[in-house]
């Protein structure tokens, strides 16, 4: 008899994000160029040739992938990865074909943040936790940041 499995296989955490897009194979070549993602296991193929299933690694992370179809649809999603150097992560996503959504850029919650947009319309912000910052501290921040974007209106 073969042993139990466990309820969330190794390498996977309780969530795991899962993208459904057009052109998978293009979204697959970005992360792999320009977050180092690694293929978990080749690709599962529809019979025309789509991705029905792709796993792949980011980090510490699984991420998982598959061609819109009709009991799937496309939908853009937003994903937030912490990163060594989110400068380097956000240019190498440029490179890869990612637009900008947000320049890296010091955040008032002790991230240092920047976003892109894939091809397939999913947002992907990169970040560096750059300080550790108390609740009442954070409060403060976020209000004096609301006061300032308030006289920027």
């Amino acid at each position: 008899m073969a042993a139990k499995a466990r309820p969330t296989p190794d390498g996977f955490h309780t969530v795991t994000p899962y993208l459904i897009v057009e052109g998978a194979e293009k979204i697959i070549s970005f992360l792999e160029q320009a977050l180092g993602a690694r293929k978990h296991h080749e690709p599962t193929l529809r019979p025309d040739g789509t991705i029905m299933h792709a796993t792949l690694r980011i980090g510490d992370s699984m991420v998982m992938i598959a061609d819109a179809c009709e009991h799937a649809k496309a939908m853009p999603a937003m994903l937030y990865l912490y990163v060594p150097d989110v400068d380097t992560a956000y240019r190498c996503a440029i490179e890869a074909g990612a637009t900008s959504i947000m320049e890296p850029a010091d955040q008032f919650y002790g991230d240092r943040t920047g976003g892109v947009k894939d091809v397939a319309g999913n947002s992907w912000f990169f970040g560096t936790h750059i300080e550790d910052v108390a609740p009442d501290e954070l409060k403060k921040r976020a209000t004096e940041m609301f006061k300032n974007q308030g006289k920027a209106a």
